[in-house]
């Protein structure tokens, strides 16, 4: 069963549009001196250079793909205006010639640019929430125990002085006036016990009695 053939006003006018652009810049190449089949490839090559800028404008919005879709723009809308009667086409001027001639490489040299620089695909919207990051927090320091103050230990009860004789200080304070007549100088504990033959703790005591 054949499928019906939907109109479409939309398609229409785009026929409509881009038979005359077509004629409007076959008829401006012919009038600047292309012949032959040189006149048909103009128009072809802006509507090449259009479905180049459109296709990348697809995929990413970049200053290089508006650039190019605005030289394709202004040359088919030039072409269309220029052909309007606003330029007589028996007397083309210089500069225009010399657009038309430059076109080719100009219209290469954009599909060139476009279809061999990297593009930077349109950044999507993801949805999805992210997890959260994980955050190591760092365990609390053990406590260390406390170690108990040691109480100071308590005093040794010092010893008495011993009992020293009236008889042995005045023996050894004898001894101790004739030491310093012989040497000039005050007997010690050392030489006192040697010359008593006592205790240490007795010839202290008896010295700490002589002073």
């Amino acid at each position: 069963m054949p499928r019906s053939i939907r109109i479409d006003a939309v398609l229409i006018q785009a026929v409509i549009a881009g038979a005359l652009s077509f004629a409007h810049l076959h008829d401006l190449a012919e009038a600047a001196g292309q012949t032959g089949w040189k006149a048909w490839a103009y128009p072809v090559s802006v509507d090449l250079l259009l479905v180049a800028v459109w296709r990348r404008l697809r995929t990413e919005r970049s200053k290089l793909a508006w650039f190019w879709f605005l030289v394709a723009l202004v040359a088919s809308l030039g072409a269309n205006i220029a052909t309007a009667g606003l330029l007589d086409l028996d007397h083309v001027p210089a500069w225009l010639r010399i657009l038309v001639a430059g076109w080719p490489a100009l219209a290469f040299l954009g599909g060139t640019l476009l279809a061999h620089t990297p593009t930077d695909p349109i950044p999507v919207s993801n949805s999805e929430p992210r997890p959260a990051p994980v955050v190591d927090r760092p365990e609390p320091p053990e406590r260390t125990p406390e170690i108990p103050t040691p109480e100071p230990a308590p005093a040794l009860p010092q010893a008495s002085a011993p009992a020293v004789p009236p008889a042995l200080v005045d023996h050894a304070r004898k001894l101790a006036t004739e030491h310093h007549t012989r040497t000039g100088t005050d007997i010690d504990t050392a030489t006192l016990r040697a010359r008593l033959g006592v205790p240490e703790d007795l010839a202290s005591a008896i010295v700490a009695q002589l002073t």
